[in-house]
């Protein structure tokens, strides 16, 4: 009966992702050629800094709008780790604000190398810290402390998300580029991912499929009501530095697309481990002997108790991530109810719901098969344990 279920998704979904997967070269975005011509990126460590004063500019503005005649700035020496000119030193010229932050010798940072020109000399800009290192050690980390607690089935969570980003790296972001359906390259992508890493962290039995089909009604119901609200709201992507920066280059391109990738991919985590979980549960919960309906209610018992806990984890993720700029809200006086309607504020409210919309009709429906499946299991192994005992003489009474 699973097999009948799933292997047709399976094999759409596959399909779909064959059809929609880019070739060739992705058509190129003016605006990323004309600024980034010749430009190369570098790594450098700070040998000393030098405090001075600069003339201000539009990022030193005041609060009272007014932008200061100068500013502290720093000139640093750095020796190139990378690039044909290796060992060399070279003098870059830190922006105020990020020295405010600190900066100090021995700091590695990033460079970005432009080359010279007819009217420009050679330059070498600031672009950002190097942080190679501790992420590196955070990740490597976080890999020993899953794989020595979960063994196995961790090593297989980590190739499971390793994958996950592959698809998001090499079908995703490029489907997107060559134009493809925003809606369907997001809803295929994300379903291939949690085919794939259900059955590999958690191998492939009745329970994982049990959990897959409430995942895939979760993801395609989450798809189809990101992309009401999306239309509904006119989300156009404009609401932040970052996708401005990308609407300039790539001009002529409709960022609410984009947009709606990212609501139907940021609840995929949480989806997986709320299915999950009530399979698992109602999987223990059979052990006990529970009546088909009490197995359901108290399956759905456990879901309702993880739903309460995972909304909350959902809010407060995005709330932390967008704190920078509800605390710059909140110091301009904006009024509450044109906050809560902006473009950036919106985004967040529309993805915490969606997520949040998908993830509770998916508790009942995978409990429900749950109950189903894991009922239809083991009748037949009851009925061929009370044919062996009456085969061996043993409580003649077992057959009907």
């Amino acid at each position: 009966m699973l097999a009948c279920l799933v292997a047709p998704l399976a094999v759409a979904v596959i399909a779909g992702v064959g059809l929609l997967w880019p070739r060739g070269p992705a058509p190129a975005s003016p605006g990323v050629s004309d600024s980034y011509q010749g430009v190369t990126f570098v790594n450098a460590r700070i040998v000393t800094v030098q405090k001075g004063a600069c003339r201000g500019d539009a990022s030193d503005r005041q609060a009272d709008g007014s932008i200061p005649a100068t500013v502290t700035c720093v000139h640093a020496i750095a020796r190139l780790l990378g690039g044909p000119r290796r060992g060399a030193t070279v003098s870059t010229l830190i922006p105020a604000l990020v020295a405010r932050s600190g900066i100090h010798p021995g700091e590695e940072i990033q460079l970005a190398h432009y080359p010279a020109t007819a009217d420009l000399p050679e330059t070498y800009g600031f672009l950002d810290f190097s942080r190679e290192v501790p992420l590196g050690i955070l990740a490597a980390g976080f890999a020993l402390l899953v794989v020595a607690v979960a063994r196995l089935r961790g090593l297989l969570a980590l190739a499971g998300l390793a994958l996950a980003y592959g698809m998001i790296a090499f079908f995703i972001l490029p489907a997107l580029r060559h134009g493809e359906n925003p809606f369907l390259v997001a809803a295929l992508g994300a379903s291939a991912i949690m085919i794939a890493i259900l059955y590999l962290a958690h191998g492939v039995s009745a329970k994982t499929t049990t959990a897959l089909l409430g995942t895939l009604f979760g993801v395609w119901l989450s798809a189809g009501l990101a992309a009401w609200a999306s239309s509904a709201a006119h989300l156009n992507g404009l609401g932040s530095e970052e996708n401005q920066n990308l609407s300039r280059l790539i001009a002529g391109t409709d960022l609410s697309g984009i947009v709606l990738c990212g609501i139907i991919l940021a609840g995929l985590g949480v989806l997986n481990d709320v299915t999950i979980t009530q399979a698992s549960a109602v999987w223990e919960l059979h052990a006990s002997g529970l009546a088909p309906k009490r197995l359901f209610a108290s399956g759905m018992q456990i879901g309702r108790d993880h739903l309460a806990s995972t909304v909350y984890t959902i809010a407060f993720a995005y709330a932390g991530a967008a704190l920078p700029s509800l605390l710059l809200i909140d110091i301009s006086g904006t009024p509450l109810h044109q906050v809560i309607t902006g473009s950036q504020v919106a985004e967040e409210i529309v993805r915490t719901l969606v997520g949040s919309i998908g993830l509770v009709l998916a508790i009942p429906l995978t409990t429900a098969i749950a109950v189903v499946v894991v009922r239809a299991g083991t009748e037949p192994t009851r009925g061929r344990a009370a044919v062996a005992r009456h085969a061996a003489g043993h409580d003649p009474s077992a057959l009907p």
